[in-house]
Protein backbone atom coordinates (compact mmCIF):
# COMPACT_ATOMS: atom_id res chain seq x y z
CA UNK A 1 0.00 0.00 0.00
CA UNK A 2 1.04 3.48 -0.43
CA UNK A 3 1.95 5.73 2.21
CA UNK A 4 -0.90 8.46 2.45
CA UNK A 5 1.66 11.37 3.13
CA UNK A 6 3.60 10.61 -0.58
CA UNK A 7 -0.03 11.00 -1.96
CA UNK A 8 -0.50 13.91 -0.57
CA UNK A 9 2.53 15.42 -0.74
CA UNK A 10 1.64 18.12 -3.77
CA UNK A 11 -0.52 19.50 -1.81
CA UNK A 12 1.00 19.78 1.33
CA UNK A 13 3.64 22.22 -1.02
CA UNK A 14 1.26 24.05 -2.56
CA UNK A 15 1.84 27.74 -1.16
CA UNK A 16 0.61 31.31 -1.63
CA UNK A 17 2.64 33.19 -4.00
CA UNK A 18 2.71 36.85 -4.33
CA UNK A 19 5.90 37.62 -6.66
CA UNK A 20 6.16 36.50 -9.96
CA UNK A 21 9.06 36.93 -12.68
CA UNK A 22 7.98 38.87 -15.92
CA UNK A 23 7.74 35.27 -18.18
CA UNK A 24 4.75 35.08 -19.79
CA UNK A 25 2.57 31.95 -18.79
CA UNK A 26 1.70 29.43 -21.86
CA UNK A 27 -1.22 30.33 -23.51
CA UNK A 28 -3.18 27.41 -22.47
CA UNK A 29 -2.72 28.72 -18.89
CA UNK A 30 -4.65 31.82 -17.75
CA UNK A 31 -2.56 34.91 -16.28
CA UNK A 32 -5.64 36.29 -14.11
CA UNK A 33 -9.16 34.73 -12.91
CA UNK A 34 -11.79 36.76 -11.21
CA UNK A 35 -14.03 34.92 -9.65
CA UNK A 36 -18.02 35.54 -10.49
CA UNK A 37 -20.57 35.24 -7.92
CA UNK A 38 -24.24 35.84 -8.85
CA UNK A 39 -25.66 38.90 -6.23
CA UNK A 40 -28.17 37.15 -4.35
CA UNK A 41 -29.31 38.99 -0.73
CA UNK A 42 -28.10 36.36 1.81
CA UNK A 43 -25.94 34.21 -0.14
CA UNK A 44 -22.78 36.19 1.80
CA UNK A 45 -21.37 32.74 3.64
CA UNK A 46 -22.17 30.67 0.91
CA UNK A 47 -20.36 32.44 -1.67
CA UNK A 48 -17.60 33.34 0.50
CA UNK A 49 -17.45 29.17 0.95
CA UNK A 50 -17.80 28.55 -2.37
CA UNK A 51 -15.43 31.37 -3.68
CA UNK A 52 -12.47 29.44 -0.97
CA UNK A 53 -12.99 26.55 -2.45
CA UNK A 54 -12.65 27.74 -6.00
CA UNK A 55 -9.90 29.83 -5.14
CA UNK A 56 -7.51 27.35 -3.33
CA UNK A 57 -8.31 24.58 -6.34
CA UNK A 58 -7.07 26.87 -9.04
CA UNK A 59 -4.07 27.67 -6.56
CA UNK A 60 -3.53 24.10 -6.38
CA UNK A 61 -4.24 23.25 -9.84
CA UNK A 62 -1.48 25.96 -10.14
CA UNK A 63 1.02 24.19 -8.78
CA UNK A 64 1.01 21.03 -9.92
CA UNK A 65 1.54 22.75 -13.58
CA UNK A 66 4.84 24.06 -12.35
CA UNK A 67 2.92 27.64 -11.54
CA UNK A 68 2.33 29.78 -8.89
CA UNK A 69 -0.84 31.24 -7.82
CA UNK A 70 -1.82 34.22 -4.85
CA UNK A 71 -5.20 34.86 -4.09
CA UNK A 72 -6.28 38.25 -3.39
CA UNK A 73 -10.18 40.04 -2.10
CA UNK A 74 -11.24 42.63 -3.52
CA UNK A 75 -12.31 45.66 -1.27
CA UNK A 76 -16.25 46.09 -1.44
CA UNK A 77 -15.91 49.63 -2.30
CA UNK A 78 -13.87 48.79 -5.21
CA UNK A 79 -15.75 46.07 -6.76
CA UNK A 80 -18.01 47.76 -9.15
CA UNK A 81 -15.12 49.41 -10.45
CA UNK A 82 -13.77 45.71 -10.82
CA UNK A 83 -16.84 44.96 -12.60
CA UNK A 84 -16.59 47.47 -15.28
CA UNK A 85 -13.31 46.55 -16.05
CA UNK A 86 -14.27 42.95 -16.74
CA UNK A 87 -17.65 43.86 -17.90
CA UNK A 88 -20.04 42.32 -15.85
CA UNK A 89 -23.58 42.68 -15.36
CA UNK A 90 -25.00 44.18 -12.82
CA UNK A 91 -26.27 41.01 -11.09
CA UNK A 92 -22.85 39.84 -10.98
CA UNK A 93 -19.34 40.61 -8.76
CA UNK A 94 -16.15 39.90 -8.52
CA UNK A 95 -14.80 39.77 -4.41
CA UNK A 96 -11.21 37.45 -5.30
CA UNK A 97 -9.41 37.40 -7.88
CA UNK A 98 -6.03 34.70 -8.42
CA UNK A 99 -2.91 36.20 -10.50
CA UNK A 100 -1.20 32.96 -11.50
CA UNK A 101 2.28 33.58 -12.64
CA UNK A 102 5.97 31.86 -12.86
CA UNK A 103 7.03 32.17 -9.03
CA UNK A 104 10.00 34.97 -8.57
CA UNK A 105 13.08 33.17 -6.89
CA UNK A 106 12.40 34.97 -3.95
CA UNK A 107 8.89 33.35 -3.65
CA UNK A 108 10.33 29.90 -4.24
CA UNK A 109 12.33 30.40 -1.36
CA UNK A 110 11.08 28.53 2.28
CA UNK A 111 9.65 31.46 4.69
CA UNK A 112 10.39 29.35 7.23
CA UNK A 113 13.01 26.95 8.53
CA UNK A 114 11.95 23.21 7.61
CA UNK A 115 9.55 21.69 9.90
CA UNK A 116 8.48 24.90 11.62
CA UNK A 117 5.79 26.34 8.74
CA UNK A 118 3.01 24.08 10.45
CA UNK A 119 2.34 22.53 13.31
CA UNK A 120 3.53 19.25 13.76
CA UNK A 121 0.70 16.56 12.95
CA UNK A 122 -0.14 15.06 16.69
CA UNK A 123 -1.04 18.80 17.34
CA UNK A 124 -3.32 20.06 14.84
CA UNK A 125 -5.39 16.30 14.29
CA UNK A 126 -7.72 15.05 16.60
CA UNK A 127 -8.92 11.77 17.22
CA UNK A 128 -12.66 11.87 18.51
CA UNK A 129 -12.70 14.47 20.78
CA UNK A 130 -10.37 17.35 22.54
CA UNK A 131 -7.19 16.17 24.66
CA UNK A 132 -8.63 16.65 28.60
CA UNK A 133 -5.75 19.09 30.07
Amino acid sequence: MTDPSDEVRPLLRVRQVREFTDQPVDAKALDAIAIVMAVEPGSGISHAYDEGRAAERILIAASLIGLGAGIAWVRSEMRPAVGEVLGLPEDRFARTVVAIGHPSEAAKKPKSAPGEARLPREESVLHERWPAG
